[in-house]
């Protein structure tokens, strides 16, 4: 359970880390601010947490096995 719980709070903790800068750089209208923040915090976590996505994956290859 526990590389789920890290992978979850590292893609919220990333996608509120994005959203505050793009705030702090002028982007105030919350539409654009949820959208913008939401496809730049899914790249990131793309490139940034491979590995472990790979380790959630890994566990739940494994509960599937037995």
């Amino acid at each position: 359970m526990r590389p789920i719980l890290v992978y979850t709070a590292s893609r919220l903790g990333l996608f509120a880390v994005t959203l505050g800068v793009l705030y702090l750089i002028g982007v105030h209208n919350a539409l654009w601010l949820l959208v913008i923040s939401f496809a730049i915090s899914g790249v990131a976590s793309y490139v940034l947490l491979s590995g472990q996505r790979d380790a959630v994956s890994r566990q739940i290859s494994e509960r599937h096995k037995g």
